[in-house]
C-alpha cells in the first residue's frame, strides 16, 4: 500500500489523471476471476504510476503490471484512408484475496 503522507511529491491530481477507464471485453471480465483487471491508461504512464495510482484509489495491494501500446487501426471511410487513436493499456495482477468492484453483473 501507497501512503500519501511518504509520497509528499508525487501529485495527488496526477493519481487520477493516469486512469482512463477498466477496459471491459470478453477476455478481460473473464480474467478478474483471476485477480487480473485490464485499463486503458495515458500514454506516458509508467509501470510505477498505474500501480501507485490503483493502490491508492481502489485500496489494493498490486504484485505486478504489465503494459502494451496498441498502436492505431488503419481504416477507410467513403473513400478516406483514416485511424483509430493509438493507446496503451495496463493488466494488474491483484494480491490474493484483494478485489476492485467494477458495478459489473457477471
Amino acid at each position: 500500500m501507497v501512503d500519501l503522507k511518504k509520497n509528499s511529491s508525487y501529485k495527488k491530481q496526477y493519481i487520477f489523471e493516469v486512469l482512463k477507464f477498466p477496459v471491459v471485453t470478453e477476455k478481460s471480465t473473464h480474467s478478474m476471476s483471476s485477480n487480473r483487471y485490464v485499463f486503458k491508461v495515458l500514454k506516458n504512464a509508467t509501470k510505477k504510476d498505474i500501480k501507485r495510482s490503483i493502490e491508492i484509489i481502489f485500496n489494493v495491494s498490486v504484485l505486478s503490471v504489465n503494459t502494451l501500446n496498441q498502436n492505431g487501426k488503419k481504416k477507410r471511410f467513403r473513400g478516406k484512408v483514416g485511424f483509430r487513436p493509438s493507446y496503451k493499456k495496463a493488466s494488474v495482477r491483484l494480491a490474493q484475496g484483494d478485489s476492485i468492484d467494477l458495478g459489473l453483473k457477471v
